[in-house]
């Protein structure tokens, strides 16, 4: 279990990171005025909800001295997998878009 605890810092970072990447996308968003933009919108609003659980929970398990610790953490990296998955999505979307 060492090695999981150790992970949850990185994964901390990383998603404060993602939250602050997302705000801009959302910003930018509505910049470009893409037509199919509430749909990438949503999908942008969810990983960054989805960031700040991983945010959350990885700072839970950094903080937790319970068996909880490994609990939060790997929650913490399954919702960091599935924002980097909606943020994949999203890139697709705004590429497509923006090349046509």
């Amino acid at each position: 279990m060492e090695n999981r605890q150790s992970n949850s810092g990185y994964i901390l970072n990383t998603s404060a990171n993602l939250v602050g990447l997302c705000f801009i996308a959302l910003t930018s968003l509505k910049l470009f005025k893409l037509p199919v933009e509430s749909f990438i919108d949503d999908i942008t609003a969810g990983a960054l909800v989805t960031f700040m659980a991983s945010c959350l929970l990885s700072f839970l398990s950094l903080r937790s001295r319970s068996t909880r610790s490994a609990k939060y953490e790997l929650i913490a990296d399954y919702a960091f997998f599935a924002g980097l998955i909606l943020i994949f999505t999203m890139t697709l979307l705004v590429t497509y878009n923006v090349i046509e």
